[in-house]
């Protein structure tokens, strides 16, 4: 009998449990739903996750924790529904007329005037309730030490213990009481009978065996809060009054319902090892030799870990990435894949070509795949998966407002909702604000796993998306030091949890290769530090890196090299000196025309080149220089051209310059104008390089799309790969000149240290550099800290240092403010205190500026007014007030710029969404940027005029705010 759970009890208990309530009825569909209730509903859910979501990896540790197998289910059910102890108390119970009336007419009083208006939240409350009766069932310190904070936390922030005590120590606000004692402690064995724990003391029998590691405690805790979340969800859990209907039955019919109609699910499951035929059957072709060499390494690992991939651009690291995802994920029990790109434009191509990848992996795994940026609202193939899928996505957090406090008049919202909502794909509850990574596949950019490692609200959902993944993070080296910070703080977690990391790069310095490993291992270790270590360098290239814990915690180490699947380029480097600004009497057309000439000589004969700038505004002037020279051969590719036209000229020109095709023929003379976008995951192929100089790495990088492709004709002037470097200018016996803009952004000490191998190799007998062979070496020497500049230039050299070096320890102080975990703490053996200090809830720009340290940006939609009337940038005309049909959605987004950072201040201040888009689901948040009829607008002191050809053109003004 149901009413059996109560017979060790006074009979007054009952009724205090069937008055104590959870959710009001304002917030559970009209009738209030009792506090057991919704504790039960929650662990019906947490059964759910596990039964239908959580990776096998987390399953066998959860059976471990429990002390054997089979035991872990129970136990994580248990650890979710408890969550919400802290609301069986006269703080929380005062905060709804009506739920307070009923617990009062039940017997359970207290003094209103000491609760009436006390701020003490009820997850703060619970903690300090469930510590005591862990302690009174005879729990070790030990175990209640990191079970308290997933209580504590699951709004968010995890306090210290110093905070678990309320306002002026006012016991009135917990239930100090006798009844109130007993009231809590027959609601917590109650719950835990119904859970499926038995005896005389049942929460002595939940106790477990094992204390996990701090990344597992919160990986626990964010999925106590998506447990949480998914119950509270008023469509699927409407109140629940009468106490006799409030079992664990009732509550799981509930929990599968929801889930059943949330449309939720895991990932591919249990994986069978991938035999040597899935690389063809996953993309139609064999495996180069430095693919087969990463899945040998893979093969050979002992256990999860790290994996450093270095290899010549073109070579097909990320196709070996996700062989090497696959075959991790079935050795170690891992259930999806995150994939982290260097940039928005990056991650877009992406998340194409993963999802093609799942599509062979099982039948629907492509439409599980999340696409992760702040910007993924301008992907037309995302916004494509989520057509159809009815209204609910335009307040897709709208049903879960009872997870907050703030409707009972508490200040501090625990669930403050998801900004700009949308539809589907993969299920809509991943859609959600913070909620992306528990996605079963997920491809963003790279801050998706930086966020991750910072000290932020509800940083625990984004851990229990990563933890159970394999974690991909490609182009690595484009992390500068403040975000490197980040990304060895996550790297310390992950190693800590055991999740398999692979990570690419074209190549990196190797003290840069020795902190990743390092941190990875630390993080193994649970240590604040690394052991000492002795990496072994790479012997070829290209080579694979990979690092594990093994028995006793010892690490364990294994470097391959191979050969990349083409011979060596013999690149020729020219220089192409550029005279200061003041020596050319501040004309600046004097280098565009020295560049002119310069192609004039070399595509005589025809020819395709590439000329890549350090900044937009050099672009747009070199570009109207070679057009004058070479009028419609020219094209121009930079970040402020509005989506339509960068889409349409970044794929015109890929379809030009890309890999030779049946049918296709390659113009016969071509220039592409372009900023850094050509750095990375630009598969064009050029005869010519000309390039602003830029550190080591990326000008290395630049030279990756020379000579690209095999089949290529090409004029005979052209026939060897050249690269002429510009943007400085050498004196004979003192350093050089360098742009200082290009010094702005890359700094003096890394340019002149390559301006130096720059000049050696341009004085050498015509032999340049052997790409990709030489390109470890050439990274090596440019970021070591040897000899490598003309004794001329030492002592600039030695002071362009001192102020690299103490810009670096300035960005990696700034960096450490927000970090995860302080210094000193790594080795805490649990989450107690980890928000102390926290920074709380930030919007999506918020977090980009918080993991890249950099001058903030914005993006505008620009909009033509015209007369009265507005018009998208298509010409396509709007409505009176700028209202977008859903037909025109497309052509109202292919308007969007990134504007430049001095003007984001301005573009805050200023600028808003047209009156007609307040309510639209998409376009509610956006800025509009509205251009008269000539394309000119005035922001601030700034005069703005967007050209067809030349893209956002800013004059004028100064740094504004």
């Amino acid at each position: 009998m149901v009413e059996d759970r109560f017979r060790d009890y006074p009979p007054e208990v009952r009724g205090w449990l069937g008055a104590l309530w959870g959710k009001s009825a304002g917030r559970a569909g009209g009738t209030v739903n009792l506090l057991l209730s919704h504790m039960l509903d929650t662990a019906a859910v947490a059964e759910v996750v596990w039964d239908r979501y959580l990776p096998q990896v987390t399953r066998r540790r959860l059976d471990a924790l429990a002390g054997s197998a089979g035991n872990g289910r129970r136990l994580f059910a248990w650890l979710c529904g408890i969550h919400d102890l802290g609301k069986a108390t006269p703080v929380f119970q005062h905060l709804d007329a009506a739920g307070e009336a009923a617990v009062r007419q039940a017997g359970l009083t207290w003094d209103k005037y000491a609760v009436k208006g006390a701020s003490w939240r009820h997850d703060k409350a619970g903690a300090r309730v469930l510590r005591a009766l862990l302690a009174e069932a005879k729990w070790s310190e030990e175990q209640v030490g990191w079970v308290w904070p997933l209580v504590a936390g699951h709004h968010g922030l995890i306090p210290t213990i110093g905070q678990l005590s309320p306002p002026k120590r006012n016991e009135k606000l917990q239930g100090h009481s006798r009844p109130w004692k007993l009231a809590q402690l027959a609601l917590v064995e109650v719950f835990t009978r119904e859970v499926g724990y038995d005896g005389a003391s049942p929460l002595s029998a939940v106790e477990p065996a094992l204390v996990p590691s701090r990344a597992m405690q919160l990986q626990l805790a964010g999925f106590v809060v998506m447990a949480d979340w998914i119950a509270s969800d008023e469509r699927h859990f409407t109140g629940v009054s009468d106490l006799s209907k409030v079992t664990m039955p009732h509550a799981r019919q509930r929990a599968a319902t929801a889930w059943s109609k949330l449309e939720l699910r895991g990932g591919w499951g249990a994986l069978t090892v991938p035999g040597p035929e899935a690389f063809r059957d996953r993309f139609g072709h064999g495996t180069r030799p430095s693919q087969e060499l990463v899945l040998d390494v893979v093969r050979r690992m002992g256990g999860p870990g790290l994996v450093i991939v270095e290899a010549p651009m073109g070579e097909g690291k990320t196709k070996a990435a996700l062989a090497a995802a696959e075959l991790l994920a079935a050795r170690h029990g891992a259930d999806g894949v995150f994939l982290g790109m260097p940039t928005q434009a990056t991650a877009d191509p992406m998340f194409t070509q993963v999802r093609s990848w799942l599509r062979r992996v099982g039948d629907g795994l492509e439409d599980q795949v999340a696409l992760l940026h702040g910007k993924r609202v301008f992907n037309k193939e995302w916004r494509g998966l989520l057509e159809g899928a009815g209204e609910w996505g335009q307040g897709a957090d709208d049903p879960f407002s009872s997870v907050g406090e703030d409707e009972y008049g508490m200040s501090n919202a625990g669930f403050d909702g998801c900004g700009a909502a949308e539809r589907r794909a993969p299920a809509e509850w991943f859609l959600g604000r913070r909620r992306g990574l528990l996605s079963p596949f997920a491809v963003g950019t790279i801050d998706q796993l930086l966020y991750a490692a910072t000290r932020t609200k509800h940083v625990m959902l984004r851990m229990a998306g990563l933890v159970g993944k394999v974690v991909i993070l490609d182009e690595v080296h484009a992390a500068d030091v403040y975000m490197s910070q980040f990304l060895l703080e996550g790297l310390w977690w992950l190693g800590q949890a055991g999740v398999p990391v692979v990570l690419l790069s074209a190549t990196l310095p190797p003290e840069q290769r020795h902190r990743l490993v390092a941190a990875y291992l630390a993080g193994a270790r649970s240590a604040e530090e690394p052991a000492a270590l002795e990496l072994p360098e790479p012997q070829g290239y290209p080579s694979v890196t990979a690092a594990w814990s093994g028995r006793e915690g010892r690490p364990e180490l294994l470097v391959e090299s191979g050969e990349s699947w083409r011979g060596d380029l013999r690149v020729r480097v020219e220089l192409l000196n550029e005279a200061p600004v003041a020596a050319r009497n501040d004309d600046p057309g004097a280098a565009d025309a020295a560049v002119a000439d310069c192609l004039k000589d070399r595509l005589a004969d025809g020819g395709c080149a590439l000329v890549i700038r350090n900044t937009v505004a050099r672009a747009q002037s070199t570009f109207e220089a070679l057009e004058k020279e070479f009028g419609s051969d020219v094209r121009l590719l930079h970040g402020r051209l509005h989506a339509g036209h960068r889409a349409d000229r970044t794929q015109e020109v890929l379809s030009l310059l890309g890999p030779p095709r049946e049918g296709h023929e390659r113009p016969e003379r071509l220039i592409v104008v372009a900023t850094q976008l050509a750095e990375q995951s630009f598969d064009v192929d050029a005869d010519l390089l000309i390039t602003d100089l830029a550190p080591i790495d990326l000008l290395l990088q630049r030279i990756g799309r020379l000579h690209r492709h095999e089949g290529v004709r090409r004029p005979h002037r052209l026939s060897r790969p050249t690269v002429v470097v510009t943007g400085l200018h050498l004196h004979d016996g003192e350093a050089p000149h360098i742009l200082g803009a290009s010094e702005k952004i890359y700094g003096r000490c890394l340019l002149l240290r390559t301006a130096a191998e720059i000049e050696r190799a341009a004085k050498d007998s015509g032999d340049g550099w052997r790409i990709p062979g030489q390109v470890p070496d050439l990274v090596a020497r440019v970021y070591g800290t040897g000899a490598v500049v003309p004794e001329a230039w030492a002592e600039a050299e030695a002071q362009a240092r001192r102020d690299w070096e103490e810009r670096q320890a300035e960005r990696r102080e700034k960096a450490a403010q927000f970090l995860l975990t302080r210094a000193g703490e790594h080795g805490e053996p649990t989450l107690a205190g980890l928000h102390f200090g926290a920074h709380g809830k930030l919007t999506e720009g918020q977090f980009e500026a918080l993991v890249r340290d950099g001058d903030r940006s914005a993006e505008a939609v620009l909009v033509r007014r015209i007369g009265d009337g507005f018009h998208a940038m298509t010409g396509r005309k709007l409505g009176p007030n700028g209202e977008v049909a859903a037909e025109l959605l497309d052509d109202v987004l292919t308007g969007t710029v990134r504007l430049p950072a001095k003007l984001t201040a301005a573009a805050e201040q200023a600028l808003g969404p047209l009156p007609g888009w307040r309510d639209h689901p998409w376009l509610r948040y956006g800025l509009a940027l509205e251009l008269d009829e000539h394309g000119e607008a005035t922001l601030a002191d700034f005069h703005l005029r967007y050209d067809e050809d030349l893209g956002l053109v800013v004059s004028g003004g100064r740094h504004y705010g």
